[in-house]
């Protein structure tokens, strides 16, 4: 069944039930509530802001947005896209554009007007919902665009190149709108990036919704009385999958607007969370708070708190060790996945499987894997090669890009380009990527991107951009620069002309060395990470 019918049936299952809040612990005034069925605790001291709606409110607010789509002439496969930070309004109306058989595309709220212009082409949206954060942005992509958009404004103090949501939705019904949506249907755009630093639209349809709905749920042992925390951006396919277990259990959710140690203990237990997903610098800032005592676990209410999953980047087995000095009966979980893969748990690691913390694990509910050498073929065990993933949540292929998707997707196999190895009892260990792309905290940074970048400054003869390792981050973009014969540069020069850039997108480190490249003329990035990986080299910084 599509991914829609289960908010429907939550509906009429849990309507009085909380299905989702809103925490946002840096707001201690209150905020109007733009839906009235919000329920809104005032703020104290010790109370930060929040808002919360049913499952009913829920079905109903997605039911008004898509029938506010369709007064608007929306079509079954039309591609609708959704600029907004966490709140409560990002599901309600990713489900009201799936209720009108259109394809919700979420966008990275960190893009910049170009990143903006470039996705909004390549996916054929003609229709954006955005927040008040991005009201430059969108009217610098406005101008660019040159055409006319409908743009919705979701806040107060609509820009005169936009509509108000508020205003608009109000006035709609919310009865579910008579669109037949199947399992076969296009569902959902979500953006990924290749070497060339140049995003593609990674297609899915109902049925891979629906497996990373069911896979969640599965893998964690989801129920109905779970307290699911929701802290990375809904625009990702990991916090999105994730959420998608309270989904299909019909359980509540909490979107916390924070990553400080603090925030995250205090929301758990405030709201008495059961599970939660965190990422590696998330997780090692807590562990950092504790160390140093900056917060403490007494009388704190944690006893219910009975998972901790994470993904995303490589997870260092010794922070898992560390973390359960501090939790030591909490259960653990690793997730791997890629968009390509709906996601989070094509391969994972397993409840029960602490000993091999380390490993990304075993195919995931409904998967299948494989590893294979250059030619395609299986290697043999302990061997390494690329890792392949097949099952239900393998993407239809890449938006527009014929040739892209038959060499990702070779008979229903998913070439994932990490390079890997499975050990005589089954389980994964990634070894390397294949494709040259850095995780920063869990965020993909794509390395020709800033080396196209920073090749226009006039000092810069050639630059080359790899990862290096860090202990928080998992990895940080680092630049090797050549300068141009007869020239001097430094450092804050290079930090200077990359302001430009989005902030995550900015070398944390800048070395100033000759790049080396092969015969045909490509960098020999293996070589630059041997040489500076090992710290074999000053950085200039």
């Amino acid at each position: 069944m599509p991914i829609t019918d289960l908010l429907e049936r939550n509906s009429k299952l849990y309507g009085d039930e909380v299905a989702l809040v809103e925490i946002n612990p840096e707001v201690h005034e209150p905020l109007r509530a733009t839906w009235k069925e919000y329920a809104l605790i005032q703020p104290t001291s010790s109370q930060p802001y929040r808002r919360q709606i049913t499952w009913g409110v829920f079905d109903e607010k997605a039911n008004r947005v898509a029938n506010l789509l369709i007064s608007r002439g929306v079509k079954p496969g039309q591609k609708v896209a959704i600029l907004l930070m966490n709140c409560l309004e990002w599901l309600p109306i990713y489900f009201g554009i799936l209720k009108t058989g259109a394809v919700a595309v979420p966008l990275n709220f960190r893009y910049s007007s170009s990143e903006i212009e470039y996705c909004v082409r390549l996916a054929d949206v003609d229709i954006l919902f955005f927040g008040p954060e991005f009201t430059g942005r969108m009217e610098n992509t406005v101008l660019a665009l040159g055409e006319k958009y409908l743009l919705f404004f979701v806040g107060n103090n609509c820009p005169t190149f936009a509509e108000s949501y508020n205003e608009a939705v109000s006035n709609c019904s919310s009865v579910a709108p008579k669109i037949l949506v199947e399992d076969i249907d296009e569902a959902a755009i979500y953006f990924s990036s290749g070497t060339t630093g140049f995003p593609k639209a990674i297609l899915h349809n109902h049925t891979a919704l629906m497996q990373a709905a069911h896979m969640e749920a599965v893998h964690h042992g989801t129920t109905h009385d779970d307290i699911f925390l929701c802290i990375p951006p809904l625009y990702h396919t990991g916090a999105k999958m994730h959420w998608f277990g309270s989904l299909y259990t019909g359980s509540r959710a909490v979107i916390l607007k924070g990553t400080s140690p603090k925030a995250i203990l205090d929301v758990i237990s405030m709201e008495l969370c059961t599970i939660v997903w965190l990422l590696v610098p998330w997780c090692m800032d807590i562990l950092a708070a504790l160390d140093r005592g900056d917060i403490k676990l007494e009388g704190r209410h944690l006893y219910q708190w009975r998972l901790m999953h994470m993904g995303a980047q490589p997870i260092p087995p010794s922070l898992i060790k560390h973390w359960h000095d501090y939790f030591p009966h909490q259960q653990y979980d690793t997730n791997y996945g890629l968009s390509e893969s709906t996601g989070p748990g094509c391969v994972h690691l397993g409840l029960k499987n602490l000993h091999k913390i380390g490993a990304i694990g075993v195919p995931g509910f409904g998967w299948k894997l494989k590893i294979v050498d250059d030619h395609g073929e299986e290697v043999k065990q302990g061997e390494t090669g690329e890792l392949c993933v097949k099952g239900p949540g393998v993407m239809i292929g890449y938006y527009k890009n014929p040739e892209a998707t038959k060499e990702a997707i070779q008979k229903g196999w998913l070439f994932t380009g990490d390079m890997a190895m499975q050990d005589e009892d089954g389980f994964v260990y990634l070894v390397d990527r294949k494709k040259d792309v850095v995780i920063m905290g869990g965020e993909n940074i794509y390395p020709v991107e800033i080396e196209n970048f920073l090749s226009a400054y006039k000092k810069v003869q050639d630059v080359a951009v790899i990862g290096l390792p860090d202990d928080r981050l998992g990895e940080i973009p680092a630049a090797i620069i050549k300068v141009k014969q007869g020239m001097e540069c430094t450092a804050e020069e290079i930090d200077r002309f990359c302001l430009d850039l989005p902030r995550y997108k900015r070398p944390r480190k800048i070395i100033f060395a000759d790049v080396p490249r092969n015969p045909t003329g490509k960098i020999e990035k293996p070589k630059l990470r041997e040489m500076y990986a090992q710290g074999k080299s000053a950085f200039k910084n």
